[in-house]
């Protein structure tokens, strides 16, 4: 991208964002580096605690591509060492702390995901164990005296719970304070993080201050909403998107979304400008596009970021020949029905899936009920029992699809 005038540029940037704190120093900032020829170092921290990214974590890694594309230095920082800490936002209780194997492994998984929108040849990768793991107890204490009891139980998730009476371990009141001190570590000019981090990143201002750094300006993006279009993204839930998921499912995942939601993702996962967004939804409005296709490009674009356009097509015409057309895959298996899965009320749907391989286990196969994810003949399953069987079934687990014949 050519370099754009500074009144261009935080247009572009202050696209999809919920906050900007403060504009007035971004401004003052990006006319230094215009001056000075130094491009501003945006810093973003993800504690590796899950194994894969979803689309709700693109949000802000699409935000970080804009500012390289403008230029800036983008640090990754893997919070390896924050991770043993827990991030205490958003929960009511402790979180457990995680082993060094597991926060390997999911950092490892992070950084082969992350530069599917990330440039790798620009983007600076760094474990925040680094500058963590060094700090002797006296940096610690002084670190801590920086900062008041009473300025941290402002944060909204621990006030609650001295509020309920639930405990707070000490250890926590240090998240904010570690992840502060990243900001010091990098000499950051920007953090950027989700509405849910908005407190964390204040204190960050705050530290570098007090170490002598200018205060860094704060940047938060929306919690994109999941597939449910009620909660935040999440895998646990089983209302998210994976971007390691293959293109025929993110496809399929894409077009279940409400119509109203959809407008939202076109703006926080991809880079349409809101006029352009503002006529898909026009269009719609006055009845010469219709939604279903207005999502299936959304679903196109998604799935192209991610993967190529010749998979976006192929999942394009995958969705239409399967869900439009009421077709199955071609080349789907046919089974006998398990004898063992019988009962006098019906099936046993978790025994079902387990025994004819559409899912590992039993009780994967039951998460997989509670998530929506299962469909015999078209149908969400929303029990353990299925009823009365016909003598076929066509059954689907994500990708996974069986025949079960039915002996009567």
């Amino acid at each position: 991208m050519p370099r754009l005038p500074v009144d261009e540029q935080i247009a572009y940037l202050k696209k999809g964002l919920s906050e900007l704190i403060r504009e007035e120093d971004l401004r003052e900032r990006l006319t230094e580096a215009e001056k000075s020829g130094r491009p501003l170092v945006v810093k973003v921290g993800f504690d590796p605690t899950a194994p894969d990214l979803h689309l709700g974590h693109t949000v802000l890694l699409r935000k970080m591509k804009h500012f390289q594309d403008l230029g800036h230095t983008v640090i990754f920082v893997i919070g390896d060492g924050t991770a043993k800490i827990g991030d205490p936002t958003g929960r009511n209780i402790t979180r457990p702390p995680m082993t060094r194997e597991e926060i390997e492994r999911n950092a490892e998984t992070y950084k082969q995901q992350v530069f599917k929108v990330l440039d790798r040849e620009k983007t600076v990768v760094r474990y925040n164990s680094e500058w963590l793991d060094v700090l002797r107890y006296e940096d610690i204490i002084r670190l801590c005296a920086k900062y008041t009891v009473a300025r941290l139980l402002e944060r909204d998730d621990f006030s609650t719970r001295f509020k309920d009476g639930l405990p707070i371990s000490v250890h926590e009141l240090l998240y904010p304070l570690a992840q502060a001190y990243d900001s010091v570590a990098t000499r950051c000019d920007v953090e950027l993080g989700g509405t849910d981090q908005k407190f964390n990143l204040l204190v960050g201002r705050e530290i570098q201050r007090d170490y002598g750094l200018p205060p860094q300006i704060v940047a938060t993006t929306p919690l994109l909403e999941g597939l449910d279009g009620v909660n935040k993204m999440s895998k646990s839930l089983g209302n998210y998107v994976g971007i390691a998921e293959p293109p025929e499912v993110m496809f399929r995942k894409l077009m279940s979304i409400g119509d109203d939601l959809m407008f939202r993702y076109y703006e926080l996962l991809t880079d349409l400008s809101l006029a352009d967004i503002a006529a898909i939804r026009e269009s719609i409005a006055r009845g010469e596009r219709h939604p279903m296709l207005a999502k299936m490009d959304l679903a196109r674009m998604v799935v192209t970021d991610f993967h190529s356009p010749a998979d976006a097509e192929r999942a394009a015409a995958e969705f239409n020949r399967v869900v439009r057309q009421g077709e199955v895959p071609s080349d789907i298996e046919t089974v006998p029905l398990p004898e063992d899965v019988r009962t006098p009320a019906g099936l046993r749907v978790p025994q079902l899936l387990s025994k004819t391989g559409l899912a590992a286990s039993v009780s994967e196969a039951t998460r997989k009920i509670k998530e929506g994810a299962v469909e015999i003949n078209g149908a969400k399953v929303a029990g353990l029992v299925f009823p009365d069987p016909p003598s076929e079934m066509i059954i689907q687990v994500g990708k996974k699809w069986r025949r079960v014949t039915v002996s009567q």
